[in-house]
């Protein structure tokens, strides 16, 4: 993998990250489109690298909230230490399933491209039918924590979009559009920490210096090309405008299998 490639699966990822189509999704076409095998051997680091950059973008454009629900905790604002209870309660189920089956999760981000199509079609459905839901000013409470929270397990699948089902479930569970974008965006901050934390004390990380600056200009794409996209993102859910994503994941699988059947 040079550059060039990492910069691109980069911004694949920070503008996939926030907007319902599935980052991970992409970044699986991009990389078998390729065909680098550097690539392939570290997929999951490489994928949980430039995920790590798109949180951090996440928490440049939310800082004077999560600033605000700091001062709560040590305050013990109820409203703060509630929605920080609900943010823990969402990241339990990818949190079980992670731990749980690490290596089941792995072997998906191993050129199973069919897979990736199946499941953009799956995305594009959710899209589609949570486009029709009802605009109303509905909180996220503790079973909608829950919810997402199995919604946001599900997409640890490629090409389930994690941002799109997370969204899409919160809209049809009544929540306000703003808050179910502002709530799916948080909530998966903690788990890339958590997930970063463990495979470097696990040892996983143990990258050679031959692709340290492919790694690095990965990461920076990421993090830059996600801060405008997660901006961009928030105005077009206030919108409601889910249907346009839908159109996009059909056309992307549509892609994907004609690759398949006539190029591959």
């Amino acid at each position: 993998m040079d550059i060039f490639e990492a910069v691109i699966l980069g911004i694949i990822q920070g503008l996939t990250e926030f907007l319902p189509v599935s980052s991970s999704g992409h970044l699986e076409i991009a990389k078998y489109i390729l065909q680098d095998e550097s690539i392939q051997s570290k997929s999951l680091l490489f994928t949980v690298l430039l995920h790590f950059g798109t949180a951090i973008s996440t928490i440049v454009v939310f800082w004077k909230d999560i600033v605000e629900i700091l001062k709560g905790l040590f305050s013990r604002d109820s409203e703060s230490v509630s929605f920080t209870g609900k943010i823990i309660i969402s990241m339990i189920p990818a949190a079980i399933v992670g731990v749980l089956f690490d290596d089941l999760i792995e072997s998906f981000f191993n050129n199973q491209i069919m897979l990736v199509g199946t499941m953009l079609i799956v995305t594009g459905v959710l899209l589609f039918v949570a486009d029709r839901a009802k605009v109303t000013n509905k909180q996220v409470s503790w079973v909608d924590a829950l919810i997402i929270g199995v919604a946001q397990m599900i997409a640890i699948l490629p090409g389930i979009s994690r941002s799109g089902a997370t969204i899409s479930t919160s809209v049809l569970l009544g929540i306000d559009r703003y808050k179910a974008a502002r709530f799916s965006f948080l909530m998966v901050v903690p788990l890339i920490f958590g997930k970063m934390a463990k495979d470097v004390l696990g040892g996983d990380f143990q990258v050679g210096s031959e692709i340290g600056v492919e790694l690095i200009a990965g990461f920076i794409a990421a993090l830059t090309t996600g801060y405008f996209a997660c901006t961009w993102m928030i105005s077009l859910v206030k919108k409601a405008q889910l249907r346009y994503f839908a159109y996009y994941c059909f056309v992307v699988a549509a892609f994907v299998l004609a690759y398949l059947i006539f190029i591959n």
